[in-house]
């Protein structure tokens, strides 16, 4: 069988939980997606948002005597990312996998009966940045398009420096290297992108592109790989 061409070849989406806690979002998303369905396959791995960390911080302080409070904290934070994954399931209806998958390799079974399957994280220790790249290798997909409230990558933190400035392309070993600075292995702490999810990026060359998701234009435009205002890491 000749191999898919790039705009028919699995796509990967890793979907910030910030925006899924927006009204309405998660019906705009599936609105946008549907049309893509008859002729590609998708996983969708969401985020926890701000309930993420709220029960990661509640898990902080019940546990705070002991030595694995931030395996806690990650374990809570999973079922958040879950609770949105169900949620957003519900807008694709019949259309979605029936299960929200627990492992990488599910996405594969399951995109063999569906032509989307959803997802929340795996493991504690392991953020949804890198489920979606585990995901992406599990399925042969070429690139993980990840949607959150920020634009691109950038080379500190915009929400907290306004001088902060934007990258239209970056390769892996520079998103390596600016991940390993600001990843603190903590639930609801990573700031630009996991750097385990950049290591498993980088080694199966999975491009990313980082599109800010509130626009469902230039969101449209990213998993339709054409041009989009954002960032792209290959």
């Amino acid at each position: 069988m000749a191999p898919l061409t790039p705009d028919l070849a699995p796509l990967v989406i890793s979907l910030g939980g910030s925006l899924l806690n927006q009204p309405g979002y998660a019906g705009s998303f599936a609105a946008l997606l549907k049309p893509f369905l008859s002729k590609r396959k998708f996983a969708v791995v969401t985020g926890g948002g701000k309930v993420a960390a709220q029960y990661a911080e509640a898990a902080r302080k019940r546990m705070a005597s002991s030595i694995g409070a931030e395996f806690y904290a990650d374990f809570d934070a999973i079922e958040a990312t879950r609770e949105n994954a169900a949620d957003l399931k519900k807008t694709f209806g019949s259309l979605a996998y029936s299960k929200i998958i627990l492992h990488p390799l599910d996405a594969v079974a399951a995109l063999k009966k569906k032509n989307i399957v959803l997802s929340g994280g795996f493991l504690p220790g392991i953020t949804t940045d890198a489920c979606s790249v585990l995901v992406a290798e599990a399925i042969g997909a070429p690139r993980v398009v990840n949607a959150s409230r920020i634009d691109g990558i950038y080379d500190k933190n915009p929400s907290e420096f306004p001088d902060a400035r934007r990258f239209d392309r970056l390769t892996h070993d520079e998103l390596v290297q600016m991940a390993s600075k600001f990843d603190q292995r903590k639930a609801r702490t990573n700031f630009v992108f996991d750097v385990v999810a950049a290591k498993l990026a980088a080694r199966s060359k999975i491009q990313i592109d980082f599109v800010d998701g509130r626009d469902l234009t230039q969101l449209k435009a990213a998993i339709e790989g054409k041009a989009f205002d954002g960032t792209r890491v290959r």
